[in-house]
């Protein structure tokens, strides 16, 4: 019987995958093949590592949870949950909205479909990474200027292109070899 057992668990424990291991963030070195994973009920951005062995995490600001008036558009300010690209990288002129350097990365729908989201730093970083509440963006990912250095070296070491999943409520243990 203890043979049986024995085996039983050796057989759950190899068909098991591993949990990621987390990765401080002064330890992480970005590597061609990692992507950017956000749980936007949690506001934690997660970079992930192509076979889902570590990761790093931060913590993010994602959009507010209600109908806003910006820019001259009506919507819904919440960050969908989607699956999206980083094709494209600007400097815009807005270093309130974009922060000092006003480096914004473009997230296009479906890997093809221009959209206004992206990510980006804030002037006002300091205070909004300060408040319990960080559902605060317009729609876009917020980071502080550090994550968003070590985002654009991982866009640039893929090529200039970079994965991103933006979903409500991220399990650790579950996520998939090539993605979530």
């Amino acid at each position: 019987m203890q043979s049986i057992l024995a085996a039983s668990a050796v057989a759950f424990l190899w068909f098991t995958p591993a949990r990621p291991v987390h990765t401080a963030l002064i330890d992480w070195t970005p590597m061609q093949g990692d992507r950017l994973v956000v749980d936007t009920e949690e506001n934690e951005g997660y970079l992930v590592r192509s076979d889902n062995a570590s990761y790093t995490s931060f913590p993010v600001i994602t959009g507010q949870r209600r109908v806003v008036r910006y820019i001259g558009r009506t919507y819904n300010a919440t960050t969908p949950n989607q699956r999206w690209i980083v094709k494209s990288r600007h400097i815009k002129g807005d270093r309130t909205t974009f922060g000092p350097t006003g480096r914004f990365l473009r997230m296009y729908k479906d890997g093809e479909t221009y959209t206004s989201y992206g990510i980006h730093e804030h002037k006002s970083e300091e205070r909004m990474f300060g408040e319990a509440d960080r559902f605060q963006s317009m729609g876009c990912v917020i980071v502080q200027t550090e994550i968003l250095d070590v985002i654009e070296e991982t866009y640039e070491l893929n090529g200039e292109t970079l994965d991103v999943v933006t979903q409500s409520k991220i399990d650790l243990g579950v996520w998939e070899v090539g993605g979530l």
